[in-house]
């Protein structure tokens, strides 16, 4: 049993910047950079989706130059990434709430979108401007009723799997209001290593720590 479908919690940016004695921005670039390589390991790996947790509705609340920092990197790497991985088959989504988002920015999201939507090696979905409470609650205000799978097309990208994994690196332990819904039956995946440092060995520990488990989803 493998897991096809693997979200993750990429913590640690700002740690690695600490223990290395640089600016947390450059923190965050370094953790941009595992992004990419780890993309291509799940591709490898037999991964078919990857839904990464790059930017929270609650780090809205961090340093505004640290924010601000973090914007003007999505953007770049929007711009300088996208039509790298659309060679490669990558198909980009992005979820999340849209207001507050910078309207350059938010056109560059559908830009990648649309320039991908093709694509079918595998797809990343990026949670960006995200909280699973924000997407239950975006959802019930427009559900009319009709059951679980009418409430999912409700969601943010109703496309995206259920993930069989989800992997939170730097040693914390919990979800912190990532797939709610989605994360319902998900095994769950915890490594002390920092996001930077996260690597392709680690990556094949956390799914072969998967394929080790018996899934039942509450039966016997």
């Amino acid at each position: 049993m493998s897991a096809t479908y693997v979200a993750i919690i990429m913590d640690g940016n700002g740690r690695w910047a600490h223990q290395h004695g640089v600016p947390i921005a450059e923190g965050h670039k370094a953790g941009a950079d595992t992004v990419k390589a780890r993309l291509r390991d799940a591709v490898d790996l037999g991964v078919r989706e990857l839904t990464l947790y790059s930017f929270s509705t609650e780090n809205w609340n961090r340093p505004q130059d640290e924010v601000d920092a973090l914007m003007a990197l999505f953007s770049a790497r929007i711009i300088d990434e996208t039509p790298e991985l659309h060679e490669e088959g990558v198909k980009m989504r992005f979820v999340g709430r849209r207001e507050g988002v910078l309207p350059e920015l938010l056109e560059q999201m559908q830009w990648a979108e649309e320039k991908t939507a093709a694509n079918t090696r595998i797809t990343l979905f990026v949670a960006f401007n995200y909280g699973g409470r924000s997407e239950i609650l975006d959802a019930a205000a427009q559900y009319t009723g009709g059951g679980e799978e009418e409430f999912r097309k409700l969601l943010y990208a109703p496309e995206m799997h259920d993930p069989d994994l989800l992997i939170r690196t730097s040693g914390e332990q919990r979800i912190s209001n990532y797939l709610l819904w989605q994360a319902a039956y998900s095994e769950l995946h915890f490594t002390d290593v920092l996001w930077p440092d996260f690597s392709r060995e680690d990556f094949e520990e956390a799914l072969a720590s998967y394929e080790a488990r018996v899934r039942r989803f509450g039966g016997r």
